[in-house]
C-alpha cells in the first residue's frame, strides 16, 4: 500500500511542477502583453502632459500597493522591510532609477517616439548582460560579446543615419536594466508588492512637487475633460502595479531562458504600435538599426537556450551518477 503511494506521489510531483510552469507562463506573458498596451493606454490620456501623468501614476501606485497590502494581509512583512535600513535604501535607489524609466517612456510615448521605446526595450537585455560585465564581473561566451558588438554597430548606424544619438532607447535600456540589477541584489528579501510599494512612497514628495508645478503651469487635466478621462487616469496605479505584479508570479514558476523569450512581447507590440497604429516614420536607415538589434538579440537567445540545454544535461548526468 505504501509502495502505491509512493508511486502515486512520484507521478504527481511532475504533474504539479508542469501546471506551475504553465502558469507561471501565463503570468509573464500576460505580464508583458499588458506593458505592450501601455502606450495606447497613455495615448488615450491626452491631452494630459508626461510630468502630470507620472505625478499621477507614482500616487495611484502607492494607493492601489497600499490597498493590496491590506487585502493580502502582508502588513507585517511589509514593516519587517522598513525596519532593514539596507532594504530601505535599495529601494530608495530602484524608485529613483523607475522614475527615470517612467518618465522618459511617458515623455516620449506622448511626443510621437513610441518606436524609439520599443528600441530601448529591445536594446534592454543586450545592456542587462553587459552590465552584468560591468558590475558583477560576470564573464560573457563569445556568442554573447557577437550579440554586444552588433547592438553596438546599430547603435552606431542609427547616429549616422538619423544625425542624432537615440537618447530615449539607451535611457529606458540603461534605466530597466539598472533596476533589474538592483532587483537581483534585493533578491527574495522584498516581495513585488512591498517593494513597489517603497518604491512609490519614496518618490511620493517628487510626484506631489510634479502635481503641483503643473497646476501652476499648465493646468491639472484630471476632472476638466469629463468623468471618462478621469477614469482612465485613475487607473494609472493599476496599470503599473498588475504587470509588475504578474511578472513576479510568473518568473518564481517558469525558467529564466523562458522570461527571456517572453519579454520580447511587449517591445514587438511597442514598434507594431508605432509603426502601423500610429504610423510613426520608419526610413531605410531607422530599419537598418532595428534589422541589427534583432540579429543581436537572435544570437543572444540562441546562446542562452544552448547554455541551458547543456546545463540541464549536464545536471541530469550528476544527478543519474
Amino acid at each position: 500500500m505504501a509502495g502505491a503511494d509512493a508511486a502515486q506521489l512520484a507521478q504527481e510531483a511532475p504533474a504539479d511542477a508542469a501546471r506551475e510552469r504553465l502558469v507561471g507562463g501565463i503570468f509573464a506573458f500576460s505580464a508583458y502583453f499588458l506593458w505592450g498596451f501601455l502606450p495606447l493606454y497613455f495615448i488615450l490620456l491626452a491631452p494630459i502632459s508626461g510630468w502630470e501623468l507620472v505625478g499621477w501614476r507614482i500616487l495611484l501606485s502607492l494607493v492601489f500597493c497600499i490597498f493590496l497590502l491590506t487585502v493580502m494581509r502582508a502588513w507585517r512583512p511589509f514593516l519587517a522591510i522598513v525596519r532593514q535600513p539596507r532594504l530601505l535604501g535599495w529601494t530608495a535607489l530602484a524608485g529613483a532609477v523607475i522614475y527615470v524609466n517612467w518618465q522618459v517612456f511617458i515623455l516620449a510615448t506622448l511626443s510621437g517616439h513610441v518606436i524609439e521605446t520599443s528600441l530601448g526595450y529591445f536594446i534592454n537585455p543586450i545592456a542587462t548582460v553587459l552590465l552584468g560585465v560591468l558590475v558583477l564581473r560576470e564573464r560573457l561566451r563569445l556568442t554573447q560579446w557577437v550579440a554586444i558588438a552588433i547592438a553596438g554597430v546599430a547603435v552606431i548606424v542609427t547616429i549616422v543615419g538619423y544625425g542624432t544619438v537615440p537618447w530615449v532607447a539607451l535611457t529606458l535600456a540603461a534605466s530597466f536594466s539598472i533596476y533589474g540589477l538592483i532587483k537581483k541584489r534585493i533578491g527574495p528579501s522584498v516581495d513585488a508588492v512591498s517593494g513597489l510599494t517603497l518604491e512609490s512612497a519614496w518618490l511620493t514628495p517628487l510626484a506631489i512637487v510634479l502635481l503641483v508645478v503643473t497646476s501652476l503651469t499648465s493646468g491639472l487635466t484630471v476632472g476638466a475633460y469629463g468623468v471618462w478621462h478621469a477614469v482612465l487616469v485613475s487607473l494609472a496605479g493599476a496599470a503599473t502595479a498588475v504587470p509588475l505584479l504578474l511578472f513576479a508570479a510568473g518568473a518564481r514558476r517558469v525558467p529564466l531562458t523562458v522570461v527571456g523569450l517572453l519579454q520580447f512581447i511587449a517591445p514587438i507590440m511597442q514598434f507594431i504600435t508605432g509603426a502601423w497604429i500610429l504610423g510613426e516614420p520608419m526610413p531605410p536607415e531607422r530599419w537598418v538599426g532595428f534589422a541589427l538589434v534583432w540579429v543581436a538579440l537572435a544570437v543572444l537567445t540562441v546562446d542562452s537556450l544552448v547554455f541551458a540545454r547543456r546545463s540541464r544535461g549536464v545536471s541530469d548526468v550528476a544527478e543519474y551518477s
